[in-house]
């Protein structure tokens, strides 16, 4: 493992030496983009064909590229509601070469309604571009997720899942739609390693849109963020493949011969045994997970299409573990704990989503969408570990031979885990959303209605002793540490609805654009009433073409789905109310130029304010409420975000977030204590770079730093988590060469010319090979006092990945 990250720093030394001695292999192109009126087009493409080499024009139309010089290229000029342009150029070496492009605009259907891309974003939803799917380097968690987590406001601390908190919310806070469908996740899962893959399958998405807060009412009942995703539909035959260390994928889709029926369909296959196998908890590990989905569209006239959306999921965790060897501690305080198992984990999570749309549009400004969708999970959770422990002190006097090696023993126990937990949900819903574009007003409507069932039989039970005596001690009896109890029904009927308009505002300077909106919902279950209203602004200065100014705020309500209902112990609270955040979100937009190329940066300030929250408690990824007391609370803080061609060409970003988050707990007399998700400073890089003159070399960077989050020992009251777990820290390093792509010239072998793309790439997890942690073991000493063992995430680890696409 040395000598990966050996080789990375001298390829990364090698590029920028071979990047600041090799400028000759480039050239400049600049020129302006307008439309056919002679007016400037802002945001639009500027891409070297089959290259993720590419920038954007400014608001005066204008852009600048540095491109391969000495041999022939393809330009393409695109955006969305206008006519794609190529050109194709020859440079010499360091020419400055003028191409002024003139784009045609044409009307195009995107989202709900018949619009044209030339009018300014009048919501707070950030776009995302999803071309840089292929650039993330993750572990498996999925190529989006990965993605959204090196944004301003998102915080992580497990590669090994796809969940994410965004400003100081938790995992059960982020909403997330494909297509309009809104996704869930299975309830059971309480570690990364058991989690699988993401709903969305990065091979199919066409759009991204995320909002860290201050969303608008047409989106969901959520505190904390949105993301909204949207499938392709295809155009012509294509697919792709991929392989791995971590599993594989295939990619298909295609448009009938009449332009009428189209479809996309992926399947994929993860298997984390590589990465698993670098935990500190060696055993069998053997982590299969399956999916297959597919997008279907028929569209029967101009006016009325027919989609269907499905997804099928296996997920199987088998888990049979043999030893554990753990340092830790301080260097004055250092400790070891050995621990020796029997027995067995065997999990399955089996999802099905299906979702059906009618879309009817009879003109360009009204569009009418009706949706039936359904959701299935059947989760089962059993194991039976049996752990022997014993915890060591370590020499640590430097002068000494046995330095390092265990000196004292200081305490010895035993565990016994046991589980057998079985869930099954059901989720029906059947929706109207609508759209009507006037010339001056966009409105949005939508109501819902949903059935949803849930059966969950959960007997989960911890017993341990030290010294030979149970914890805690009795005399007479032998009493577990913990046990966890439920065999409970519920069906309930869950209504929705919002109605919302953007327009603008007349002002005498600028542009003013207003969105607000306001949603309602009521549950069956608590019967309980909600009405949550929002509203966004976004003003476009005449002072300073280069900034934008937006504010957004509004309430947000989350009632209760199954999981908050449900205490520690196993006990239902059928009382609890929605938990509800006041939010406030100021923000800027500022685009400028450094090295003659664009940048933008982004930032906002917020402060929420939190109702009747039900405070919480997290183990890895697992959260259990205490729906049995009620805080409020609130999240304050600062995003940043920096943009733009730090590489000429190719865009980069670096997200700084500061963030306090705090809650009182009623009647405890602790006042206020930081939130389990209290992360106060989180920064992240995503980068890409390629060698200067041939693009086909490229090197593309993620890396994280997020502060110490608190915990707290098992079974403890909220106001004892207050101890904090190390920082995370991690950096994951890709390098891919293009084997093939669409200028490729004809191959020996006929098979190789229907591949338009093909590039194999190397990647480093966890270059530094950092040892981060996730949670803790606690054991008990001879004495009955507790440590708290770390337990570690995945150490250094390579992965070769192959993919194409035809």
């Amino acid at each position: 493992m040395r000598l990966i990250f050996t080789f990375s720093i001298v390829f990364i030394l090698l590029l920028s030496s071979v990047r600041s001695h090799g400028q000759s292999n480039n050239a400049t192109l600049f020129g302006k983009i307008t439309d056919g009126t002679g007016k400037p087009i802002e945001l639009a493409n500027v891409s070297l064909k089959n290259s993720t080499i590419g920038t954007i024009s400014n608001r005066d139309g204008e852009y600048l590229l540095r491109i391969p010089a000495k041999r022939s290229i393809t330009i393409v000029f695109s955006i969305i509601g206008y006519q794609t342009v190529e050109k194709v150029i020859h440079a010499t070496e360091e020419q400055r070469l003028e191409l002024n492009v003139p784009l045609s605009q044409i009307d195009q259907e995107i989202g709900e309604v018949q619009v044209t891309q030339h009018r300014r974003n009048k919501t707070n939803m950030d776009r995302i571009d999803s071309k840089y799917l292929t650039s993330m380097t993750d572990a498996g968690t999925g190529g989006v997720e990965a993605l959204i987590k090196t944004l301003p406001g998102v915080s992580t601390n497990n590669e090994l899942s796809s969940q994410y908190s965004v400003r100081g919310g938790n995992f059960d806070e982020n909403l997330v739609y494909v297509n309009d469908i809104e996704v869930y996740r299975p309830l059971l899962i309480r570690a990364g390693q058991q989690e699988g893959m993401s709903f969305i399958n990065s091979d199919m998405v066409s759009s991204i849109e995320f909002s860290a807060g201050g969303f608008d009412a047409k989106y969901g009942d959520k505190m904390s963020s949105v993301l909204d995703i949207k499938y392709r539909k295809p155009t012509e035959f294509a697919g792709s493949a991929s392989a791995s260390f971590l599993g594989g994928s295939l990619q298909l889709e295609d448009l009938s011969k009449n332009g009428k029926f189209s479809h996309i369909t992926g399947i994929r296959y993860k298997t984390n045994r590589y990465l698993l196998g670098s935990l500190d908890e060696k055993g069998e590990y053997d982590p299969r997970f399956v999916d297959a989905q597919t997008y279907l569209t028929y569209k029967f006239n101009h006016s009325f299409d027919l989609s269907f959306l499905g997804n099928v999921a296996q997920n199987q965790y088998n888990f049979i573990p043999q030893t554990r060897e753990t340092s830790f501690g301080t260097w004055n305080q250092a400790y070891n704990a050995t621990v020796y198992f029997e027995g067995q984990e065997v999990d399955r999570f089996a999802t099905q989503t299906g979702a059906l749309v009618a879309n009817y549009h009879p003109n360009d400004r009204l569009n009418l969408k009706f949706i039936a969708s359904g959701y299935h999970s059947k989760e089962e959770e059993t194991y039976d570990i049996l752990g022997q422990y014993y915890l060591n002190e370590l020499e640590r006097n430097l002068g000494s031979e046995e330095l390092g090696d265990s000196v004292l023993n200081i305490g010895v126990g035993t565990f016994l885990n046991h589980a057998r937990n079985y869930l099954d949900a059901t989720v029906y819903s059947f929706e109207h959303k609508g759209a009507y574009n006037s010339e001056h007003h966009l409105l949005n409507w939508g109501i819902k209605g949903q059935i949803e069932k849930i059966d969950d039989k959960m007997s989960e039970w911890i017993l341990r002793d030290s010294t030979g005596y149970s914890i805690p001690y009795h005399g007479d009896k032998i009493e577990l540490f913990s046990s966890t109890n439920a065999d409970f029904n519920m069906s309930s009927t869950r209504f929705s609805a919002y109605i919302q308009d953007t327009y603008q505002i007349p002002v005498s300077k600028g542009a003013l654009y207003a969105t607000a909106g306001i949603r309602s919902q009521y549950w069956s279950y608590n019967n309980e009433l909600l009405i949550s209203p929002r509203a966004t602004l976004r003003y476009y200065p005449d002072w300073n073409a280069n900034f934008v100014f937006h504010l957004s705020g509004g309430l947000y309500d989350q009632a209760p789905f199954y999981k908050e209902l449900k205490d520690r112990k196993g006990m239902i609270y059928p009382d609890t109310k929605a938990q509800r955040s006041a939010q406030v979100v100021f923000g800027t937009d500022y685009i400028f130029r450094a090295w003659d190329r664009p940048f933008k940066f982004s930032s906002e300030m917020y402060f929420k304010t939190f109702m009747n929250l039900t405070p919480y408690q997290i183990d890895n990824v697992r959260i259990r409420y205490l729906p049995n007391q009620e805080a409020h609370g609130y999240a304050t803080g600062l995003d940043m975000k920096v943009n733009g061609e730090f590489v000429s060409g190719i865009e980069s970003w670096a997200s700084l977030s500061v963030m306090k988050t705090e809650e009182d707990v009623l009647n405890d007399n602790h006042g206020y204590i930081p939130r389990p998700t209290d992360q106060r400073f989180n920064f992240s890089v995503f980068f890409q770079d390629y060698l200067p003159g041939n693009p086909t070399w490229k090197m593309h960077l993620t890396a994280f730093y997020g502060s110490r989050l608190p915990t707290g020992p098992p079974k403890s009251e909220r106001y004892m988590d207050v101890f904090r777990i190390p920082p995370y820290r991690r950096i994951d390093i890709g390098f891919s060469k293009i084997l093939i792509n669409q200028d490729h010239k004809k191959y020996r072998y006929k098979a190789f010319d229907q591949i338009k793309d093909m590039w194999l790439s190397l990647e480093v997890f966890n270059l530094l090979g950092i040892n981060n942690t996730i949670s803790y073991l606690w054991v008990a000493n001879n004495t009955g006092d507790m440590y708290g063992v770390p337990n570690y995430l995945t150490t250094r680890k390579l992965n070769l990945k192959l993919t194409v696409k035809f």
